[in-house]
């Protein structure tokens, strides 16, 4: 960890989803994510229950609508391992309601020991307007740890590219999701 280390939840992280004037980039690379917050919920869709909506979450989604109203564009890539595991699925289950608010999301499916798309690192970030880096710190568990904020004008231009190259490669959200007969009737249908 550095000096530089912005701790989960911290507003001046936060704030920059409603600061960003153009578009905010999401890479996801891991296949658990430990303290979420999601805990319960998961619990709950694995007894089969359907991802409920918290004020949380309604709060998310408000915001992500609100930016897309405003051409603001919020996208994400997330590359996944198949076969999916249990907590993979409920993810892809819980980017329903961000869909429908507007959020472009994309999947880039990799075999199980299969070759890691090309371009893409294996870590995750955030980057804001294109020029605003920042790396999310996990455990090697999956838990989040905090931000930090990249100022290197070199690892900026590199996050742009590998941005690029993952949109490039991966499929829309729903047309992932479809594929998957299991996980498509997890869904609820408005989505």
């Amino acid at each position: 960890m550095t000096a530089d280390l912005i701790p989960p939840g911290a507003p001046e992280f936060v704030d920059k989803f409603v600061q960003y004037r153009y578009s905010v980039f999401r890479l996801e690379t891991l296949q658990n994510y430990g303290n979420s917050g999601e805990e319960e919920a998961f619990v709950a869709w694995r007894a089969g229950q359907s991802i409920s909506v918290t004020p949380e979450l309604r709060a998310w989604t408000q915001m992500i609508r609100a930016n897309a109203q405003a051409g603001r564009i919020m996208q994400r890539v997330h590359v996944v391992t198949e076969p999916l595991s249990d907590y993979i699925q409920f993810e892809l289950a819980g980017y329903a309601p961000n869909v429908e608010a507007g959020e472009d999301i994309r999947i880039i499916p990799v075999r199980e020991r299969g070759h890691w798309p090309m371009d893409v690192p294996q870590h995750d970030y955030w980057l804001f307007d294109s020029h605003e880096l920042y790396d999310q710190n996990y455990d090697a568990d999956g838990w989040w740890l905090g931000t930090e904020r990249i100022r290197d004008p070199e690892r900026i231009v590199d996050a742009c590219r590998w941005r690029d190259a993952a949109l490039h490669q991966a499929m829309p959200w729903k047309d992932y999701v479809d594929g998957q007969p299991v996980l498509a009737q997890q869904i609820p249908s408005e989505s």
